[in-house]
């Protein structure tokens, strides 16, 4: 049972190193784009497998190995793929965990990320968080796929799975809403007002929702002043305020 109580901190280690890897991924994004991908490895090479069982009589079977072959979909997730991923597998309850380094051989720079998966019979589902081949983009990952740990990857995918997308994280132009600039204003005697309008010294301006609690107090013959600017082709109040 020790032993598989040091796998299993082991498993919880890389998983909390995943996490500390997207939470640098997303710090001063400023561009969010999804991206889906297919890969397949199955060539199979420097594979090493211990097995051992444990206290309780459960099997546990260790694998490092590397895997290559295709990949395929967005622009960064095309090109070969090479896997070199490790394993420890209770074969006796088909669970396990699943980590490692994927590289995707893009001409312009490679796409290399971070995985760590659990695997539940032959079925891997994890997270991938890397770089790009994009100069600063973070890839972060949704990974799924079929494996067996002397046969390779299996219809992976990165993203393009329900619940489970992939997103790129870049660099960028984030703008918030422009600031809206007076473009008229008038200081005068009110002529009019209502909840949806106010004269003041000929200037006549459209009242918005928000600020019908601060036109209230401003009655006809009330010295005052306003500004407004243009939203949407209408004169539109954007401050007014009583003067003595």
């Amino acid at each position: 049972m020790k032993r598989t109580l040091v796998l299993a901190s082991i498993a919880v280690v890389a998983l909390v190193a995943a996490g500390i890897a997207v939470g640098h991924g997303i710090d001063g994004a400023k561009n969010v784009k999804e991206v889906t991908g297919t890969f397949t490895a199955t060539t199979v090479s420097k594979l090493d497998t211990r097995t051992c069982t444990t206290s309780d009589g459960k099997t546990l079977v260790t694998t490092n190995g590397t895997y290559a072959g295709p990949a395929s979909g967005d622009a960064d997730l095309t090109g070969p793929v090479t896997i070199r991923a490790h394993s420890t597998v209770n074969t006796t309850d088909g669970v396990g965990v699943v980590w490692g380094t994927l590289r995707v051989g893009v001409a312009s720079g490679d796409t290399e990320a971070r995985f760590d998966a659990v695997l539940k019979g032959s079925q891997l589902a994890g997270l991938a968080s890397g770089r790009a081949h994009e100069p600063s983009a973070r890839l972060i990952a949704n990974l799924s796929s079929d494996f067996n740990a002397t046969t390779g990857f299996a219809n992976g995918k990165l993203g393009g799975t329900t619940g489970g997308a992939a997103v790129e994280l870049g660099p960028g132009t984030c703008k918030g809403p422009v600031p809206v600039k007076e473009t008229s204003r008038a200081e005068g005697t009110v002529t009019a007002v209502s909840t949806t309008s106010i004269t003041v010294a000929g200037l006549t301006c459209a009242v918005p929702a928000t600020l019908q609690s601060i036109v209230t107090p401003l009655t006809v013959g009330t010295h005052a002043e306003i500004g407004c600017a243009l939203s949407g082709g209408v004169n539109t109040l954007v401050r007014a305020h009583k003067k003595s």
